[in-house]
Protein backbone atom coordinates (compact mmCIF):
# COMPACT_ATOMS: atom_id res chain seq x y z
CA UNK A 1 0.00 0.00 0.00
CA UNK A 2 1.45 3.55 -1.31
CA UNK A 3 1.90 6.13 1.51
CA UNK A 4 -0.71 8.32 0.26
CA UNK A 5 -3.35 5.43 0.68
CA UNK A 6 -2.75 5.44 4.34
CA UNK A 7 -2.86 9.24 4.69
CA UNK A 8 -6.23 9.20 3.06
CA UNK A 9 -7.51 6.36 5.15
CA UNK A 10 -6.09 7.24 8.55
CA UNK A 11 -8.13 10.75 7.95
CA UNK A 12 -11.18 8.79 7.49
CA UNK A 13 -12.84 8.67 10.70
CA UNK A 14 -16.18 6.28 11.52
CA UNK A 15 -19.26 7.85 12.21
CA UNK A 16 -21.54 6.33 15.16
CA UNK A 17 -25.02 6.28 15.36
CA UNK A 18 -28.03 5.09 17.21
CA UNK A 19 -31.04 4.61 15.47
CA UNK A 20 -34.30 4.64 17.46
CA UNK A 21 -37.10 3.62 15.34
CA UNK A 22 -40.87 4.40 17.11
CA UNK A 23 -43.00 4.24 14.39
CA UNK A 24 -43.68 2.69 11.06
CA UNK A 25 -45.99 4.54 9.18
CA UNK A 26 -46.85 4.97 5.43
CA UNK A 27 -43.75 2.87 4.85
CA UNK A 28 -41.33 4.82 6.11
CA UNK A 29 -39.89 5.11 10.22
CA UNK A 30 -40.13 7.86 12.84
CA UNK A 31 -38.11 7.88 15.20
CA UNK A 32 -34.53 9.56 16.62
CA UNK A 33 -31.31 8.75 15.69
CA UNK A 34 -28.68 10.01 18.26
CA UNK A 35 -24.89 10.73 16.86
CA UNK A 36 -22.55 9.55 19.35
CA UNK A 37 -19.27 11.83 18.58
CA UNK A 38 -21.30 14.96 18.08
CA UNK A 39 -23.52 14.39 21.53
CA UNK A 40 -26.49 15.30 20.10
CA UNK A 41 -30.33 13.48 18.96
CA UNK A 42 -32.52 14.77 16.02
CA UNK A 43 -35.78 13.38 15.35
CA UNK A 44 -36.93 12.41 11.60
CA UNK A 45 -39.88 11.93 9.85
CA UNK A 46 -38.79 9.18 7.35
CA UNK A 47 -36.01 7.52 5.84
CA UNK A 48 -34.99 10.40 3.67
CA UNK A 49 -34.45 12.76 6.33
CA UNK A 50 -32.89 10.13 8.41
CA UNK A 51 -30.21 9.79 5.60
CA UNK A 52 -29.99 13.73 4.91
CA UNK A 53 -29.07 14.07 9.11
CA UNK A 54 -26.38 11.24 8.18
CA UNK A 55 -24.97 13.15 5.25
CA UNK A 56 -24.87 16.32 7.13
CA UNK A 57 -23.44 14.95 10.13
CA UNK A 58 -20.45 13.59 7.52
CA UNK A 59 -20.20 16.46 5.55
CA UNK A 60 -19.50 18.37 9.15
CA UNK A 61 -16.78 15.86 10.33
CA UNK A 62 -15.07 16.23 6.85
CA UNK A 63 -15.11 19.69 6.73
CA UNK A 64 -11.33 21.50 7.12
CA UNK A 65 -13.38 24.37 8.39
CA UNK A 66 -14.35 23.08 11.42
CA UNK A 67 -12.27 22.64 13.70
CA UNK A 68 -14.24 22.96 16.74
CA UNK A 69 -16.81 19.64 17.94
CA UNK A 70 -18.69 18.08 15.41
CA UNK A 71 -22.43 19.32 15.78
CA UNK A 72 -25.58 18.85 13.47
CA UNK A 73 -26.76 22.39 12.37
CA UNK A 74 -29.87 23.58 14.26
CA UNK A 75 -32.96 22.38 12.03
CA UNK A 76 -36.66 22.40 12.48
CA UNK A 77 -36.72 19.55 14.89
CA UNK A 78 -40.38 17.07 14.40
CA UNK A 79 -42.22 17.17 17.16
Amino acid sequence: MSSNNRNTQSQHKDLVFFVRVQYRFNSSWQGTVQWIDGKQERKFRSVLELGSLIKDAKNNCSSDKQKAAPKWEDKESAS
